[in-house]
């Protein structure tokens, strides 16, 4: 008799997890997932396909998508099962606010005020972005994307500012995978060279104001494929029907 494949081949089957690492495992494995877009946006979640694919009990399960819940991740609701959430467009733009504002601000203190190994590391991040783009590795350039503004933030050594930042990274690097596409790979490869030329020029206000124009440049773009695909956004329709729903402070 020939097993039917798992609909959740993508899961990492675990090594052997501790029992009390369980639910941590089961919850980053699946946060993974729908942020890569691999649990798509309102997505059905099976929990007993899941539990059969990582050879977990149901708790951990449950427990995973209760704290994915929390997050604003997953949907639970009584008698119907849990479903991947929908991305909402006003909580994306909150939270791209938030990293506008820490971001640029960041970038103007680090310029002229950094480790000696800064530009260096940078740039060296900036070749692993090229070689990405190169061979249209959309994963793989993400995670460089995330790293770029990581090693800036980093460099500040001020660890309350990146919990800030991580606190709204979930649910806003889910919205950005949607418009991963190769053309805003390059973009976004340039945006983050003209940070770098400011920080290399020891130039703040140009670092910042690169950094802003970055924000503004994935968030008007996010905007515009949203309008288009509105079935992804929790409020896919206000967006369309009120102009006014996704103002955002450009510039």
């Amino acid at each position: 008799m020939k097993m039917e494949a798992s609909p959740y081949q993508f899961l990492a089957v675990p090594a052997s997890p501790t029992r009390g690492n369980v639910t941590v495992f089961v919850t980053d494995l699946l946060r993974q997932a729908i942020v890569a877009l691999d649990l798509q946006p309102g997505e059905v979640i099976d929990k007993g396909a899941i539990c059969e694919r990582l050879g977990v009990s149901r708790f951990p399960v449950s427990e995973a998508l209760a704290r994915l819940q929390a997050e604003g991740l997953v949907d639970i609701l009584p008698q119907r099962g849990s479903t991947v959430s929908l991305v909402r467009i006003a909580d994306v733009l909150e939270y791209m606010l938030i990293r506008k504002s820490l971001e640029a601000e960041a970038v103007r203190v680090v310029t002229g005020n950094h480790s000696p190994e800064l530009v260096e590391t940078l740039q060296r991040n900036m070749s692993y972005q090229r070689a990405a783009v190169q061979i249209d590795d959309q994963n793989g350039f993400h995670e460089r994307d995330l790293e770029f503004h990581d090693i800036i933030f980093g460099d500040m050594r001020f660890t309350k500012v990146k919990g800030v930042i991580e606190n709204t990274r979930a649910n806003l690097d889910r919205a950005r995978r949607l418009i991963l596409t190769p053309r805003r790979l390059s973009t976004t490869l340039s945006e983050h060279q003209a940070i770098l030329d400011g920080i290399a020029g020891g130039d703040a206000g140009r670092a910042s104001a690169a950094m802003r124009a970055h924000i503004d440049s994935v968030m008007a773009e996010l905007i515009e494929f949203a309008r288009d695909n509105a079935e992804l956004f929790a409020d896919g329709d206000l967006l369309n029907n009120d102009p006014a729903y996704a103002s955002f402070p450009f510039g």
